[in-house]
């Protein structure tokens, strides 16, 4: 089912999620709920807090439009190794219509548990260790545009009133 994306101001972005203490139906639905909605958007990486649930559970697929899809899970994700510095431009959908560059580390290494309840390690590089660094900021309710210069904040603030504003009159 595609569930509707929170999107900023939205207080519960903020929060931070509890981890998963048992993947059972509830958390395999989730899953497939994050999928769905992440491909439908589409984007490339979804963190259950943008639906509004807060738990640390996260989707990711970076393969493009004409490749087969990979779905990544990661429940319970945590970066255990970081290196390298990487300045992206980077996107959100719970931030439509906006988009900066960020500083990132290059390479992570992540460990989680995937849906069998396995522990799992992902060895990331480029948009993929973009991605993973994104999600797992949600997890901790940390919105991208928490990691620019607060004089660029302040202008995407008030362009995103704007943006926004604009969209409700057209709608």
């Amino acid at each position: 089912m595609i569930r509707k994306i929170l999107t900023f101001p939205d207080p519960e972005l903020k929060k931070k999620c509890q981890p998963v203490t048992v993947i059972n139906d509830k958390v395999r639905e989730l899953v497939r709920d994050m999928a769905e909605t992440m491909y439908d958007a589409p984007g490339v990486g979804l963190a259950a807090p943008q639906i509004g649930v807060h738990q640390r559970v996260v989707v990711i697929d970076v393969t493009g439009k004409d490749e087969q899809p990979q779905l990544l899970v990661a429940i319970n994700p945590v970066i255990v190794h970081a290196d390298g510095e990487a300045y992206e431009e980077e996107g959100c959908l719970s931030i439509p219509k906006y988009a900066a560059n960020v500083r990132r580390h290059e390479r992570v290494v992540v460990k989680a548990l995937n849906l069998e309840g396995e522990e799992v390690t992902f060895k990331a590089d480029g948009l993929l260790a973009i991605a993973f660094q994104h999600e797992i900021d949600h997890l901790d309710g940390i919105l991208f545009i928490d990691h620019i210069s607060p004089l660029k904040r302040e202008i995407f603030r008030r362009k995103y009133r704007r943006t926004m504003e604009d969209l409700q009159e057209a709608g």
